[in-house]
């Protein structure tokens, strides 16, 4: 079981979208679908923590949204408050690439399996990022298809066409 105090959430509100978003003392956890129920942080929640229930605390969770409020409005190029990724050891690898890929820029899932050194993995690649828990701040929006299209998407794929084009790759 992991040790840990509390995990806060709050709803982050953009445009006509409305995201649960999750952090722990350690840093931000969650960032949520746009537009999908409380059921999907919380089934999260029972996944990753067994046995905590979140707990809503808008007030720490201001500095986190307003850095995503920041992203979305073509403020910030680089987030800057803690994470705290849960996730298997394949997974935090890919997700810790990820978060080397420049605002303004894709890659293939094949360049990350090879960054990886793991050239074969290219499915376990494409698995890794669909688990992502922090869409937007992990930015697995910025993989795409080895011929440069837009391949799927846990927050939909006309929200990873608008994130690519608030970061001018479209």
């Amino acid at each position: 079981m992991i040790t840990l105090s509390s995990i806060y959430w709050t709803i982050f509100h953009h445009d006509t979208w409305r995201l649960y978003v999750a952090a722990t003392d350690e840093g931000l956890c969650y960032v949520g679908t746009p537009n999908a129920p409380f059921a999907e942080l919380s089934e999260w929640v029972q996944k990753r923590f067994p046995g905590h229930q979140p707990e809503q605390n808008d007030t720490v969770m201001t500095p986190y949204c307003e850095e995503l409020r920041q992203y979305l409005s073509g403020q910030l190029q680089q987030f800057e408050q803690p994470l705290h990724l849960i996730g298997t050891p394949f997974q935090m690898s890919v997700w810790q690439a990820l978060q080397h890929i420049p605002h303004g820029r894709t890659c293939s899932y094949s360049d990350v399996a090879t960054e990886l050194g793991k050239e074969k993995a290219v499915r376990a690649v494409g698995t890794a990022i669909g688990a992502n828990p922090v869409l937007f701040v992990v930015p697995c929006h910025r993989v795409v298809g080895k011929d440069g299209s837009l391949t799927g998407y846990r927050g939909g794929m006309d929200v990873k066409e608008m994130l690519l084009k608030l970061e001018g790759v479209l």
